[in-house]
């Protein structure tokens, strides 16, 4: 009662223009769209913003708030036992030896449903993208079509790229949780490529704002061919794009292992035509033999002559 009264005071402090923003953390499993648009905000240009909000898309009715609040209760009961036993739910020995761990694997359609799939569709593009499981439900099979014909609305002035992305893990009560790999220093795939070169992409969410375009990319080469390859990528070969935001021997910028929001893949080496890119796992490494920090250049802004 005490929670309740404190956030209801909260919102009417706040007006009624803040109140949704309040008791979000509350019925967010409720919300639908908002919920949908955690990983996807994109608008396209000279499309009209929404005008409703999305808390008025809310299904208040009483069944469906009782069901939401016992799994949520029951997610924070998971949660909190998970705390208890030690970091990531882990006993801290087992944690402090772990050497390897899967993070996602591809066997069934519940494994594919944790992924979310985009193209230039979403500016007017005329690429195609699908995810399904392949052969013998033994790995997932991305492909589709790149074309990167620029779509005439007079603002995009380059298109032809798909992609494939995690979801964002969620807490109990729609809160925003991070993935900590901070006790691993190598991201390990094994895949099966067409020869094409892919973007492996870690997606942070920095405290600061003018961190918020900050996005780690790897360029990933496929040999193409019947074979898988196991392909090890060390943390530190991950390079930052951000507009704004300069790299120098007094700043590095290195990935920050212990909040990232989730992985993804991209394709858009600007030829038109097929691809396809098959992923049996992807998973963690503790490569003790790898103590490299960052594995490219950094340079004085305004070095003293």
């Amino acid at each position: 009662m005490a929670l309740t009264a404190t956030l209801l005071s909260s919102a009417r402090l706040g007006g009624r223009c803040c109140r949704h923003k309040v008791l979000h953390p509350l019925f967010g499993p409720l919300l639908s769209v908002s919920m949908s648009k955690l990983y996807s905000s994109y608008r396209r240009p000279g499309s009209q913003p929404e005008k409703k909000p999305s808390w008025r898309n809310t299904d208040f009715s009483l069944r469906k708030s009782i069901d939401v609040l016992k799994t949520q209760l029951s997610m924070l009961k998971q949660e909190t036992k998970d705390y208890l036993i030690g970091p990531g739910g882990y006993p801290l020995d087992q944690y402090l030896l772990e050497q390897t761990r899967v993070l996602w694997e591809f066997r069934s359609q519940e494994d594919l449903n944790k992924w979310v799939i985009s193209s230039d569709v979403e500016i007017g593009g005329k690429s195609e993208v699908y995810l399904k499981l392949g052969r013998n439900n033994q790995a997932a099979l991305l492909y589709g079509t790149l074309n990167t014909e620029v779509p005439r609305d007079g603002e995009t002035k380059y298109s032809g790229y798909c992609s494939m992305r995690a979801k964002p893990p969620v807490g109990s009560f729609a809160r925003k949780k991070y993935y900590d790999w901070s006790n691993f220093n190598s991201l390990y795939l094994r895949v099966r490529g067409d020869g094409r070169p892919w973007m492996v992409n870690i997606y942070t969410d920095p405290y600061f704002s003018h961190q918020k375009d900050d996005l780690y990319n790897y360029f990933m080469f496929t040999r193409g061919g019947p074979y898988w390859e196991e392909i090890k990528i060390p943390f530190s070969k991950f390079f930052l794009s951000s507009r704004g935001r300069v790299q120098d021997d007094q700043h590095p910028i290195w990935l920050d292992k212990a909040s990232l929001l989730t992985l993804g893949f991209t394709i858009g080496d600007k030829v038109d035509g097929p691809f396809q890119l098959e992923i049996d796992f992807i998973g963690l490494l503790n490569d003790r033999a790898h103590t490299e920090e960052f594995a490219y250049e950094t340079y004085e802004k305004n070095p003293q002559i």
